[in-house]
């Protein structure tokens, strides 16, 4: 179960999901969680936002859902990143990402 304020809900009914972000892994995958955030490794390196790109893909693959629904709100140039997730719920998220 993750730890409470890695996941919240907006009033428009988006989810914000805190992340702590691998770049330059072998692979890209979720990774379990880290403290109030899951932890994700990223293939891609951590250069001219190619690892935010790929995160947005990785993310909206995995869900299942347009890279337009997933926004990264803070931490474009950090570890630690919010994203916002439209068209899916807490719950939804939580299993698909299996934390």
């Amino acid at each position: 179960m993750p730890e409470a304020g890695m996941v919240r809900v907006e009033s428009s009914g988006a989810v914000l999901l805190k992340l702590k972000i691998h770049p330059g892994a072998k692979r890209s995958a979720v990774n379990g969680t880290f403290g109030d955030a899951v932890k994700i490794d990223l293939q891609s390196p951590p250069v001219d936002g190619k690892a935010n790109a790929a995160l947005i893909k990785f993310l909206a693959g995995i869900l299942g859902i347009s890279k337009n629904a997933v926004e990264l709100k803070s931490g474009e140039c950090s570890r630690d990143k919010v994203v916002r997730i439209s068209g899916k719920t807490p719950d939804e998220i939580i299993a698909l990402l299996n934390i």
